[in-house]
């Protein structure tokens, strides 16, 4: 056998697994992006819309509020008294979610999410939260519809800026 045909065979052998193993990776990460567009799609439509104007969910959210919120944070969505300063223990105090708070500040995903997680969610450098974890206690309509009631008692001008976040 010749040295120069066996080197092509093995040259060809290589470029032919080398094209075996580029297939793959392009199969497997297809079937992990469409996997993945699948989990996305799922889990966005299970999250019902927080609409300000939808005058059910705000009904529902106002009940879910008082029961489940408002020792916290303020019947009338006014946070305790000095929020913004630590406890002794480095918690913080449940802030307001009328327009002098930061909730606002916030796009509906991230405030959704931080109900269903509480004060958890946090990483330590940001401070310590005793808001429990909603996940296993609300509904995702009833989270939504808390949410869909706090926007609706903001002023205009904040719920505009809210949406765009």
């Amino acid at each position: 056998m010749k040295k120069g045909s066996r080197r092509a065979r093995q040259e060809a052998l290589r470029r032919q697994k080398q094209k075996q193993r580029i297939i793959w990776g392009m199969g497997i990460t297809g079937v992990i992006l469409l996997l993945f567009g699948a989990v996305m799609s799922l889990r966005s439509q299970s999250i019902p819309s927080a609409d300000p104007a939808d005058s059910e969910a705000i009904a529902l959210g106002r009940q879910v509020y008082e029961t489940q919120c408002a020792s916290c944070h303020g019947l009338n969505l006014e946070g305790q008294a000095n929020w913004q300063e630590p406890n002794p223990d480095g918690s913080f105090r449940g802030p307001p979610h009328d327009e002098t708070g930061h909730t606002w500040h916030h796009n509906d995903a991230y405030l959704i999410e931080s109900i269903r997680l509480g004060g958890a969610r946090l990483p330590a450098s940001q401070g310590v939260s005793a808001m429990p974890a909603y996940e296993n206690i609300l509904s995702d309509e009833q989270i939504s519809a808390v949410l869909a009631y706090i926007k609706s008692e903001w002023p205009t001008d904040i719920r505009v800026s809210q949406a765009q976040r």
